[in-house]
């Protein structure tokens, strides 16, 4: 059965740092693209980053451009998001996904449901949450 699982949310203060990790089992990594969406209370989930199957191109909104990091290590079959500068309004449940019908580049464009849809997996979500 192929699922994803997200590790790594906690309690941070605000400019601090965490790593979040996202594990593929039942099927490669290498054969997906990957993204990290993220939902704050009362907010539509939103995109936050995507990488492609190579690794070479990575994606941001532009609300964490410049503070996040996306990877892949696929010989772990696991994907990260590097978070540092941490806002309050980071704040959310981040969900890990993966696809292999979308290119990177195409998921920072779809709205909402269409990247529900369109995307192959999701995981169950970790929660971070940043004090002010």
């Amino acid at each position: 059965q192929e699922q994803l699982v997200e590790s790594g949310g906690g309690l941070v203060p605000a400019g601090g740092s965490l790593r979040l990790s996202c594990v593929l089992s039942g099927r490669t990594l290498s054969s997906v693209v990957v993204a990290w969406f993220r939902q704050a209370p009362g907010k539509e989930r939103e995109f936050a980053a995507s990488i492609s199957r190579s690794g070479s191109n990575t994606y941001y909104a532009e609300s964490v451009e410049g503070r996040f990091t996306i990877s892949r290590d696929d010989a772990k079959n696991t994907a990260y998001l590097q978070m540092t500068g941490l806002k309050p309004e980071d704040t959310a449940v981040y969900y890990c996904a993966a696809g292999s019908r979308l290119t990177a580049s195409r998921i920072p464009t779809l709205a909402a449901q269409d990247a529900q849809d369109d995307l192959d997996h999701w995981g169950q979500g970790t929660q971070v949450t940043v004090s002010s």
